[in-house]
């Protein structure tokens, strides 16, 4: 009897091609963690299933299909991973970006030996909080978010990893230019962080982002700046002397975020940081 199994290899081959025609970024990547999430595999062992049966070539055509119309494949998955962590993440909350995982690693090489205090504003889906909550079980971890489907995420994936075993982290709504917001830690924490809106309106951005994620999270006033200048007032406020301050930011804001951490005389140490790709990404300061 012929077996009616396929290679997997020519699923992920025909996926590519489907993803690339749509003008998505990273077909070949996107096609294989399709393939994995189908299989219930991690993407590494995908070359350890030679053949498939014709189910699960059709689940994985029906999931490009979706992709091919610009949905974002966290949309599709249910999950974003960060550090050593993932969470869920869809329709009404920031998909995480990989380059925030800069950010991340930075802050981590920034903390105390003494355990922390750490406030992520503009948290979203609580993905940086919570990665750095699991890296730093010794931390205080506080996550604002003004968004009211966003916080419902966050709380979802919060319940998830105290269930898992982390140190649970203080979630609460607020807005970032709220000057009163956690005033009761002025001048008595260690970090701040935060990956706030930051595309200037009326910017053409992917199908991915102007469709699928929130509007409030991703554009911020004319020049991308809105936010960040509270953020920037808000750091200054609540760091102890030693402390630090990390801001992503767009990357044409190389020079503006820097420049308005640095107007501030309260802070010190300001660097730019790049991604992977050489392009501006982030940017530090230490509160003297």
């Amino acid at each position: 009897m012929i077996s009616s199994r396929q290679p997997l290899r020519l699923a992920i081959l025909e996926a590519e091609r489907m993803l690339s025609a749509a003008g998505v970024d990273s077909p070949r990547v996107d096609a294989e963690l399709l393939a994995a999430h189908v299989l219930g595999v991690e993407r590494g062992r995908l070359p350890l299933i030679p053949l498939v049966d014709p189910p699960v070539i059709e689940a994985l055509h029906k999931l490009v299909r979706r992709r091919a119309l610009r949905e974002p494949l966290q949309h599709i998955t249910g999950w974003s991973a960060m550090g050593a962590i993932s969470v869920s993440v869809g329709p009404g909350v920031f998909v995480p970006r990989p380059e925030t995982e800069l950010l991340f690693e930075w802050a981590l090489s920034v903390l105390p030996d003494a355990p922390p205090v750490i406030i992520d504003l503009c948290t979203g889906s609580g993905v940086l909080a919570l990665s750095l909550a699991n890296a730093r079980p010794d931390a205080r971890v506080y996550a604002v978010e003004r968004s009211s489907s966003a916080l419902s995420w966050a709380r979802r994936n919060a319940d998830e990893r105290r269930a898992a075993g982390d140190t649970p982290i203080s979630l609460l709504s607020g807005d970032a230019c709220d000057p009163t917001l956690l005033s009761d830690l002025d001048g008595s924490v260690d970090l701040v962080v935060c990956n706030p809106p930051y595309v200037p309106e009326g910017t053409d951005v992917q199908p991915e982002v102007g469709v699928h994620d929130p509007h409030e999270a991703v554009f911020s006033g004319a020049d991308g700046l809105d936010v960040i200048r509270c953020v920037v007032s808000a750091a200054a406020r609540w760091l102890r002397p030693g402390g630090y301050v990390g801001i992503e930011h767009d990357d044409t804001h190389g020079s503006s975020v820097p420049s308005l951490l640095a107007a501030r005389r309260v802070l010190t140490d300001v660097q730019g940081h790049k991604d992977l790709a050489g392009r501006p990404r982030f940017a530090t300061a230490r509160k003297a």
